[in-house]
């Protein structure tokens, strides 16, 4: 008796362990600058400064980040992800196929921080190196481009949802050799919610947002004043 006592003890114990490690609060926060180069252009011959900062979780590097970190709720915010990517070719020395490595920009992480979680968000027609994208509470707004790269796009999506809002032709796309060129980022109003894209070389074009409904925003008309009735005094 007194083993299987022994046994139900122990069992409680590890319970409890696990129990209070899963609700253990976890360390998140983003690390040291690193001052990197973004290459530019077909040949990469042009680059720009770009500054990217690991993302710890519990002290471990779990991505790397550009830009700064946009809160969606008290729990989770969003921040654009960076990664090295391998531009060896097969027929390179070891030594020289070491250091072909080059910075360049991802999608948006959703991170949760109660959980740790870190999620790497399928933004409809995101394109890392044309699309700047503005956020207000769950939305983001962005130029993107088709998969072709020939057509740019007003896009409006909400985290959770599997589609976008909204994925209207805006023009076709110029391919410029400098990020953010197609489009500046969308500009975000409230009261009513609403956005403004930007795009290059067009007229801006601005959507009310309401809930999951986007719609061409139509300002509503001044309220215009009626004239004094007649044999009314004037105003002073």
């Amino acid at each position: 008796m007194r083993r299987y006592l022994g046994f139900f003890l122990a069992a409680l114990l590890l319970l409890g362990a696990t129990a209070a490690q899963a609700r253990r609060p976890h360390s998140i926060k983003l690390g040291k600058a690193m001052h990197v180069k973004l290459f530019l252009g077909p040949t990469n011959q042009n680059m720009t400064d770009m500054v990217v900062r690991p993302l710890l979780v519990d002290g471990d590097i779990r991505e790397f980040t550009v830009g700064d970190p946009h809160d969606v709720t008290d729990e989770t915010f969003v921040i654009q992800q960076a990664y090295r990517l391998n531009d060896a070719l097969p027929d390179d020395p070891k030594e020289v196929a070491k250091w072909k490595w080059k910075w360049q920009k991802g999608t948006f992480l959703l991170v949760d921080r109660g959980s740790g979680r870190v999620t790497r968000l399928n933004l409809p027609l995101f394109d890392p190196f044309y699309s700047s994208a503005a956020w207000y509470q769950d939305y983001v707004a962005y130029c993107g481009v088709s998969s072709d790269a020939d057509m740019i796009y007003a896009v409006v999506y909400k985290i959770g949802d599997k589609r976008a809002l909204l994925d209207r032709e805006l023009r076709r796309a110029k391919g410029g050799p400098q990020p953010d060129s197609e489009c500046a980022a969308p500009r975000w109003e409230r009261d009513p919610a609403r956005v403004t894209f930007l795009p290059a070389g067009m007229q801006a074009t601005t959507f009310a947002v309401t809930g999951r409904v986007v719609d061409p925003y139509m300002p509503e008309p001044p309220v215009q004043q009626s004239p004094n009735p007649p044999g009314s005094d004037s105003p002073r």
